[in-house]
């Protein structure tokens, strides 16, 4: 197994921020976004990396922003570094099939959460309340089943912390209510696509976030899409509504993390070896599921 890219020092290009996962370059014009193998639970990056995570994601959001692209317009320019600018040439080791070349824009504050599945959070707001999001349901549902329809649950975005879920009238008064209308329509469309795909696969996209962002007048979707990291995947031939379901994305090690009893405060803990592995394994299995190819490593 190939070590964890934890974090990138590319000398001659200008770093312009550290994510939780991503370390992100201005190169004047453009952005190089770097997917490290950094993986956070509860709001913290844990101490261990998981090989290869940082390629699955920028590979597979490489996928759906094909995949995606007659409904909205993405920021992904290239992602083979052979069409990068000059400057990243002494980078292109460690920059092969994780980065990604985009175009600037100017970020939404607003997370767009697409809901189908009673998970999460969401199943316990809905135990408390009754409701997801302040969006009210039917009553007696039980843990993991489908909603009646996908719901739109935005987000405020936190660099650091936990994002806080907001109303569709609240993110209406951060960026405008046409623009908010706009919103919950794409990311429900976006939804609906991925998950009539993920269905043909065998894997239920039981929710996923996506993010926007303005260049001009031009929406366009960033960051990320459908990953493991954004969603939950689930095996559709394991699936059984009234319990927490089997998952290819990162509840196996937020489960782990829980068994441990770690109170989600520093210092954070590293993983065992069996868990990066078992979790690495879940990552490469959700990406040959969706795309029908092997990881290019």
């Amino acid at each position: 197994m190939t070590p964890a890219v934890l974090e990138t020092h590319l000398d001659g290009l200008t770093l312009a921020r550290r994510g939780k996962v991503r370390d992100v370059y201005d190169l004047g014009e453009h952005l190089l976004i770097v997917a490290t193998d950094r993986i956070s639970a509860f709001d913290y990056v844990l101490g261990s990396g998981i090989p290869d995570k940082g390629k699955v994601l920028t590979q597979l959001s490489a996928f759906w922003f094909d995949h995606l692209g007659d409904l909205v317009p993405h920021h992904c320019l290239a992602v083979d570094v052979e069409d990068f600018p000059a400057v990243t040439r002494p980078h292109r080791d460690i920059l092969r099939g994780r980065s990604m070349l985009v175009r600037k824009t100017n970020p939404l504050p607003v997370e767009c959460v697409a809901r189908g599945y009673l998970s999460g959070s969401g199943w316990k707001d809905y135990q408390k309340s009754g409701a997801v999001c302040g969006v009210a349901l039917p009553a007696g549902l039980r843990e993991s089943d489908r909603l009646p329809q996908p719901i739109f649950t935005p987000a405020t975005k936190a660099e650091t912390g936990h994002d806080e879920n907001i109303s569709e009238a609240q993110a209406g008064a951060i960026v405008g209510a046409d623009l908010a209308r706009r919103l919950r329509e794409l990311t429900l469309g976006l939804y609906a696509r991925g998950v009539d795909h993920g269905e043909s696969c065998g894997i239920i996209i039981a929710d996923t976030k996506f993010e926007f962002g303005l260049a001009g007048d031009t929406l366009l979707l960033i960051d990320e899409a459908l990953t493991p990291d954004s969603s939950r995947f689930w095996p559709r031939d394991q699936y059984e509504p009234g319990r927490a379901q089997m998952s290819f994305d990162k509840q196996f090690v937020r489960d782990h993390l829980e068994a441990i009893g770690w109170n989600k405060q520093p210092p954070v803990p590293s993983l065992p070896d069996d868990v990066v592995s078992r979790t690495r394994d879940k990552y490469l299995e959700a990406y040959r599921r969706l795309t029908g190819d092997d990881l290019r490593v």
